[in-house]
Formats: structure tokens, sequence, C-alpha cells
């Protein structure tokens, strides 16, 4: 017995300093939301092997076979093979996996699917093998999406929640914690737990805290990390679960009651404080900022931290010997201080405060540049300008109009609202300091309101197309008053959470016509063809796929986005999607309620783009142009109500105005020459544009 002691000690010590390896290069003795950060970096940045949904099935054969027979896996939820119901086995076949009721175990989602925000899916965190676990189809169905809950004894619904029972309920605390540090806010623990966040520093819950304390981590946990981090196994993320390496990392993290230590750096016999440090002294002031150094502490284990502490309050902890505190006020007295502490938390007093006096700020900053004007309405505009500089950083800017002040900001752009339509303001910016120190006035630019008949700032994806095999369009709707050029917009798809390479847009778009992007690829598609303005050679972005994002982006910024952010799920996979005609401006958040949807290869709309501008119902209940293409003297339209044209050239000039109604239903088109055209036709506050080919 001895001898084996001996052995479960060895190996007990190879497998610790094999995961502390896999964290050699985390700051193990930060606290707090700065391990939390850390540890989400590293559990990021190795996740190198992203599983598909299918690829988990064979994953799940690995990581969690049944340590005592290697045909079988342990079905989580479960707690017995002998009570003569299958819904409680603890184990299962391996090859019995699937979905059949009575003997098959399937992929149970511990973070449930539904409670993502948005839905994790069946990719990315929807496949992360850290949170998918063999369960008894039945007892995957009780489970459903139901929070967990607080309870005791085995598996069950307990208070309109779920109880995982006292075997497995650390495990589902600790992969929780995995899949808030690995995916953020897109699991939050609030989203999926019955408990309170109130003592914690960020969402974590209390519920889990306790679970992760009452229920240590298991070999059979250590068993599925070992699997994982080893990129040599075939289905191997790459990751490992830091909670299950050290639970005591959630102690940590997020407080509560002291886990279990097994790497035993954190809760060790040590209750000895490191000694003060000394020599504390002050230099290199300026404005804003103090150089603090000192003379290192000692310490009978080793010292990890110092927290510098100003006029008492703590404001910032390094690990060196010299920190520069900045943010300051000029012209102000500081009280400085300096505490060690070792990794077990024990702290050293804090030293004799030193004073320091900031410098006097008498510099202004520099004038602000390149004031633009952009999205103008009838009654506001948008002032943009470069930063300023200053010696003590910039605090804020002043707007004016017509030499007036109008507003105050902290960014360098600015709406100017309560204006009045078709009329011009002269606009100039100065910066200030946080001394109150002004700079000059800017260069005066003008800025001219619209007539009102467009409240439309911007450009934004009126439709989208994912149809079979290249069918892909995007179309770019404009609303807004003017023309608008298109050389400081770009056209981007996100794949796997990561932006690729941009497609920069040229060219116009004149008022309420659209613009069309297809792949060239596509298979023969005429409309698709003859609506194009712009074909791309079956490259990105026009290789979207149903998981795919695509983003609209002005001068680098994402103004407008088709799919949720970062997600990875078949959000719009073999459809055609239609922006209403009740949205008028683009939105960075994907809100399915913009959209309509339409079956797979719809591309009768690309091309023209109807929107309503107003909350009452006015409608074209008929609408038809004809010919299209003419190479005569007039085209007719079918009407039920009377309607303004107006014909823009492609550069977006306007050429002619005319009236249509019932009994005078034709344009003349006599003097338009051979090209294109774009027809505005426009009844009470709705629009519809159409493009018209003179032959």
């Amino acid at each position: 017995m001895k001898k084996l002691s001996l052995l479960l000690i060895f190996f007990l010590t190879i497998t610790i300093n094999a995961q502390e390896a896999y964290y050699s290069d985390v700051d193990l003795t930060a606290e707090g939301i700065t391990l939390k950060e850390k540890l989400a970096i590293k559990v990021t940045n190795t996740h190198t092997n992203t599983l598909s949904y299918g690829e988990l099935w064979n994953a799940l054969k690995a990581t969690d076979e049944d340590p005592a027979n290697a045909n079988n896996v342990l079905l989580i939820y479960g707690y017995s093979d002998s009570d003569g119901n299958y819904v409680t086995d603890k184990t299962r076949s391996k090859s019995l996996n699937g979905g059949t009721q009575g003997t098959d175990w399937n992929r149970e989602h511990v973070y449930a699917k539904s409670k993502g925000t948005p839905n994790l899916g069946t990719s990315g965190p929807g496949a992360d093998g850290q949170h998918l676990r063999p369960s008894d189809v039945r007892m995957n169905s009780n489970r459903g999406s139901l929070k967990f809950a607080d309870g005791s004894g085995n598996a069950g619904s307990v208070s309109g929640g779920w109880y995982p029972g006292d075997e497995w309920k650390g495990d589902v605390a600790r992969i929780m914690m995995y899949m808030y540090i690995r995916y953020g806010d897109r699991c939050l623990p609030t989203n999926i737990g019955v408990g309170s966040a109130a003592s914690t520093p960020d969402n974590m819950i209390d519920l889990f805290l306790e679970w992760n304390v009452e229920d240590p981590v298991s070999d059979f946990e250590r068993q599925r990390n070992t699997y994982h981090e080893n990129t040599s196994n075939t289905y191997a993320q790459g990751n490992r679960n830091p909670f299950i390496d050290n639970a005591y990392l959630a102690t940590r993290i997020w407080g509560g009651d002291a886990a279990i230590d097994s790497w035993g750096i954190y809760t060790s016999t040590d209750t000895e404080a490191p000694t003060v440090p000394t020599d504390l002294a002050l230099s290199n002031i300026t404005t804003t900022s103090i150089d603090a150094t000192w003379t290192a502490s000692t310490d009978n284990e080793a010292v990890t931290k110092y927290e510098i502490y100003v006029d008492g309050t703590l404001n910032d902890e390094t690990a060196n010997t010299t920190f520069t505190i900045t943010g300051l006020t000029p012209n102000t007295t500081y009280a400085v201080s300096v505490l060690a502490k070792d990794i077990a938390n024990n702290k050293s007093d804090q030293t004799t405060a030193v004073n320091g006096t900031t410098l006097s700020d008498s510099t202004p900053p520099t004038v602000p540049t390149a004031v633009t004007i952009s999205n103008e309405t009838g009654t506001s505009f948008k002032a943009s300008w470069s930063a300023s500089t200053d010696d003590s950083g910039v605090a804020s800017y002043d707007v004016f109009i017509d030499g007036v002040l109008n507003g105050n900001t902290t960014n360098t752009e600015f709406v100017v609202t309560g204006l009045t339509i078709s009329t011009t303001y002269t606009v100039t910016v100065l910066a200030k300091d946080a001394a109150n120190n002004q700079s000059a006035q800017s260069a005066p630019v003008n800025g001219t309101t619209t007539d009102g008949t467009s409240s439309v700032a911007e450009l934004f994806f009126s439709e989208y197309v994912e149809g079979g095999g290249y069918n892909k369009a995007l179309e770019i709707v404009n609303l807004t008053a003017n023309p608008v050029d298109l050389s400081t917009y770009s056209v981007k798809r996100q794949s796997n959470g990561t932006w690729e390479t941009a497609l920069n847009l040229s060219g116009s778009i004149a008022v309420n016509d659209v613009f069309v992007i297809i792949n060239s690829a596509t298979p023969a598609n005429q409309h698709l063809l003859d609506e194009a303005d712009l074909q791309i050679n079956n490259s990105t972005p026009m290789t979207f796929n149903g998981n795919d994002r695509v983003g609209l982006f002005k001068s680098g910024t994402l103004i407008d986005i088709i799919g949720d952010l970062d997600g990875t799920d078949n959000f719009a996979k073999d459809v055609t999607l239609r922006r209403k005609s009740s949205v008028s401006e683009p939105n960075t958040t994907y809100t399915i309620s913009e959209w309509d949807e339409f079956p797979k290869d719809t591309v009768d709309g690309i091309g023209s783009h109807t929107s309503t501008l107003s909350t009452e119902d006015h409608t074209f209940s008929s609408f038809k142009m004809f010919p299209n293409p003419t190479n005569g003297n007039k085209v007719y339209f079918s009407v039920t109500e009377d309607a303004t044209i107006k014909v823009y050239n492609t550069l977006g000039k306007l050429i002619a105005t005319q009236d249509v109604t019932l009994n005078n239903n034709s344009i003349d088109v006599s003097n338009l020459g051979t090209g294109v055209y774009l027809l505005k036709i426009k009844s009470d506050k709705q629009y519809i544009t159409k493009k018209l080919i003179k032959k």
C-alpha cells in the first residue's frame, strides 16, 4: 500500500506539473476579472481545432469513455444501471449513439442552445466539446433547456429548473465557467442558472461557485481535459478547461467559499506577509502622470505583486518595482503609497505616503482639422473632424453653429439637431484639455440640410440571396437625399468569427437607387446578370454560405450587418432575405424582424427596393412599367393612384420629372439617349426605384 501511495503521489505531481505547463504564458498571480481575461485569451488561442457537430460523436466516445469499461461512455445526469429504468442509466455502449429513445445516447448541450445570446446553434459554441456530453435520449429530453437550479440527490426537475444530480453538479458548474470565459456574454451564467450575481464582479452566479466547491473535480473530468489538449488526437480541440485543472481559479476570480487548490499555490500554509517596500520615490512628473519607484520587498516564499494607492485608493498593481500613474489632473497634489503581496495573498503594510504635485498646464490643444459634414437630413447633420493633440490630453470638443456654441462632446463627431430644412449653416470646432485650455476654432465649413423629403442618413443592405450553387447576391440601397460616393464603403465576409479581406466599392449610387453585387459564377441566372452593378469572380465576400456574416463598412467602421456579429449558426442558408419597406437605416445588430424571408433562388426583387418612410399605410396596390427595355418614345405605367416619376442618369443627375395618373399613364422618353436610367416613382411617401434600359 505504501508503494501504491507513493506511485499515486508521483502521478499526481506529474499531472499537476503538466497542467501548469499549459498555463506557462498566463500570469497566474493575477486575480479577479484580470485573471478571467487572461484565461479567456488562453483557452481561445489554444482552441485550434473547431469540431463539426457530426465529429462530436467520435469526440465524445473518446473523452467520455467509461474508465471501468472502454466499450461504454458515461452519461451525464445518469446515476444507476441497475434500477431497471433506462432513463437513469449511468453508462451506455459507445455504439448506441443516435436518437432512439430507450436504447441510444445523444449529445447534450450542457449550456442549452436556446439560452445563448443568440442561440448557440450546432457550430462554434454549439459544437464545443468542452460542454457537449453524452446523455440518455429521454434524460436529455427531460432536461430540455431548463435552467440549472439547486437541489439534492439525483438529477431531475426542481422548482421549474433542472438539478443535474449530486454527482454531476460540479461538472456542470465548471463547464458553465469555461463557456463563460470562452464565449463571453454569449454564454452568460445568469441566462443558464438560477442564482444571484450580486456578490461577483460580473455575471457569474453563486450557484455555480457553490457547486464547484461542493462537488470536487473528478479524474473523469481530468480525462476529458487531457484528451482535448493533445491535438495529435483526431477530435481534440487543443484547449483545456482551467477550472478542471484547478477549481480554485474560480474562487480567485469570482470569490465565494474556497474550492480545492489542486496546485497548492494559492492556499498553502504560508501566512507570512512580505516586508514593506522601501525607498518609495516619485519622478518624471508631468501635467497628468507621475512615475513611482521603490526597492523590492522580500518574502519567505516570493513577492508576486505590488499594489499602488493614490490618495488611499487602489489605483493598479504591477509585478515590477516601477509604475507610471496616469490620468491625473494638472496642478494637483497626490499622495502615493505601495504595498507588497505574495501569491497566497498575504499583504504587507502600505508604505508611508509620498506626495507629488502634477505640473501646471497652460498649453492649449492643437486646432481640430478636417471638419466634414455628412448624414444630412431636413433637420440635422453630422460634423466629424480629426483629433487634436495636447500635452495633457484632449478632454472634449465644443461645436459651434453660426458662431454660437451648440454642444460639447468627448468624441470626434457630433450630430447637430433642431435645424431648418434647406438651410446652410457654418460649423466650427475647438478642443479643450482638462485644465480648460482652449484651442482656436477650426476653419469654418458649411453644412446644408435637405429639403426634408428623405430622413434617411446612410446606405444599408436591402437584399441578400444565398441560393443554389453560386446564385449569390447583395443589394445596397440609397434612400438618402443625395447621390452617395461609394469610395469610402466596403463589404466584408465574416467566417468563423473573423472578418476577411474587404471588397472595396467604387462609383456612386443615385438617390433611391440600389447597387447590386453578384458572384459572376452564378449558373446563368439572367436576372442577376442583368441587374448586377459589380460581378465578383467567385471570391470573397461573394462566396458566403448561410453561416457567414456579411458586413457593410464605411471608412473601416461596420455600419450594417446581415447575421449576428461573431455568430456561427446557419442563420440564412438557402434563402433570400429582403429588407422590409419600413426599415430606413442600417443596423449593426442583426434584427430578424427587419427582414422578410423568401424561398431559395428568389431573385425577382434584385435591382429595386421599395421603402415606405412613414407610419401610415401608403402602398402601391399594383404597379407595372412597360415596355422595358424600350426603343420607342413612351414608357407606360399601370398604377392605381397618382404618382410622380423622376428620371436620373447613372451619375445621379435629375433629367426629367413627369406625373402619371390613371388617365395619363405614360411618360415621354424620346429625348433619352441609349443607355441605362433610374426611375424613381413616388406616391405620397412611398418610393420605388426601377431601372429603365433605352435601346
